[in-house]
Order: structure tokens, then sequence, then C-alpha cells
């Protein structure tokens, strides 16, 4: 019976308790990631200016894209020419271009689309370019191995035809721990199956895939981590049958997968870190 009451006491807190972004929460924001480009000498934002930059994603891409615009309004050093767009005819003079790649929930048009824009015309004309899956791109559905070794297969091609180009991997980007009164009632009783961690399991999967192959390339973005990261240094992390995996900080979305004006400035100035370290 007392278990019964406990159960319904954690249902009915629940419902009072909205995670929500505070002024103080901006404000820690804004010294995590100003510690990060402060640490970047302003010759080194001018070396960065100087690049032919392509990026290829959708909507988490937008949101980083913003987030680089927030940080740039902020930092006069940087001076970025950011433009959307994939014609190499821009590609003539320094710019950060961007651009959707592919079809959402179809990562193999993701990686073709990518690997013939760099074939076609980027690869003539861009110094760095990468691109990233999105959330929905990869459930509980998806074939892990299937997907790393397409990408692997194809991402090693297109370096090995333009030697002389920087390219980047990303880890996918990562959601909140869909959870809900029912999930909490499932761990209370001690239930095994958990669906809904299963599409982020699966994330997991694939981006400690990418990190085994191309951490110690000096090339990797990792917005799983930095979206897992919370302002004071600890991690969101969730845990099913013993092992533990990254969730989305709840306070860096409004809608549990994009990012929001604090997410998005920290996973920017994580990207901007890694453009700098191998331009320099």
């Amino acid at each position: 019976m007392k278990r019964i009451y406990y159960i319904v006491f954690i249902l009915i807190s629940g419902l009072f308790f909205v995670p929500s972004c505070n002024n103080g929460d901006h404000m820690q924001a804004t010294k995590t990631y100003q510690k990060i480009i402060d640490s970047i000498p302003a010759q080194q934002w001018e070396k960065l200016s100087r690049q032919k930059i392509y990026f290829g994603h959708h909507s988490v891409g937008y949101n980083i894209i913003d987030g680089i615009k927030d940080i740039m309004s902020e930092k006069e050093a940087i001076n970025l020419n950011i433009k959307e767009t994939d014609d190499a005819n821009k590609f003539n003079e320094p710019i950060f271009g961007h651009s959707r790649v592919g079809q959402n929930m179809d990562w193999q048009s993701k990686i073709y689309d990518f690997h013939n824009k760099i074939e076609n015309s980027l690869g003539a004309k861009a110094d760095i370019a990468f691109f990233k899956f999105c959330y929905v791109d990869i459930t509980e559905e998806t074939d892990i191995q299937e997907l790393f070794q397409a990408y692997k297969k194809n991402m090693k091609k297109t370096q090995n035809d333009f030697p002389d180009m920087l390219f980047i991997h990303a880890t996918t980007p990562i959601r909140i721990a869909n959870t809900s009164w029912k999930t909490w009632v499932k761990k209370l009783i001690g239930k095994d199956d958990i669906w809904e961690y299963a599409d982020n399991i699966k994330r997991n999967a694939f981006n400690d895939l990418i990190r085994q192959e191309y951490g110690g390339s000096g090339r990797l973005f990792d917005i799983a981590r930095a979206e897992s990261t919370y302002l004071d240094g600890n991690r969101e992390i969730f845990e099913e049958d013993g092992e533990r995996y990254e969730a989305l900080v709840p306070n860096f979305t409004n809608d549990g997968g994009h990012l929001n004006e604090i997410g998005r400035k920290l996973v920017a100035a994580h990207l901007l870190k890694t453009l700098v370290s191998i331009v320099n």
C-alpha cells in the first residue's frame, strides 16, 4: 500500500514540475560559452574568416547557425561571411556556406547528397566541409552498423578524392530522455522494457562509433556531448539495462529536440572552437 501511495505522490508532483529557463540560466550560459570564445586569440578568428566552409544540415543545423550569429553579434573579432548556399560560385571568396542536405528520416539521402555536392562542385572550392545527421534520422529501427559503414565508406572516398580538404565529423544530436508518468511507473515497478529511451539509445550507439573512429583526428564536432553537458559541467544521463546514455539537457530546448537560445549558443561555441582548432 505504501508503494502505491508513493507512486501517486510522484505522479502528482510531476504535474507541477515544468523545466524552465530563467535569467540565472542565461547568465550562466553566457559565462560558459564566452569562456570558450574568449580563450581564442583574435588572430585565430581572423584566420578562420579567410576560410571557405560548407556545412550541410537540417533544423538543428539552423539552430547552430543562429547560435553562431548570436555569438558574432557579441564578439566583434568573429567576422564570418555566413550565407545559406551550396552554389560553388559563391565559394570564390571566404564564406561560411550552409544548406539543407538530403531528406529528413532518410540517412542514406544525406550521405549521398553531401558526397555529390563535394564531388560535383564544392570539392574544388571549399577548404572545410562537413554535415550532420538529425535526430529523426536515427530511431529504434535504425541499423547502426549499416549507417556507420555507409558513412565511413563515403567519407573515405570523398577524402581520397580531395586530400587537401579538411572534413569534420559530427555526432548526431540527441533528444531529452522522453519520459512521462508512464515511464516513471515502469521504472518504479521494475519493468525492463522502457521504449521511450530506445531512439536515444540508438543515437548514442552511432555517436560512440563516430567518437571511436574520428575522436583522435582532431576533427570531431561532438554535438551530443555539448548537448548533454549542463552549465556546471554535470551530465544529463539516463540508465537502461545497467548502461548509461546521454540525453539533451532539458533547459537547452523548448520542444525536446531543437535548441533554444541557451542551447544553440553553447553548441555553436563548440563548433567554432573545433573550426579554429583545425585551421591553426
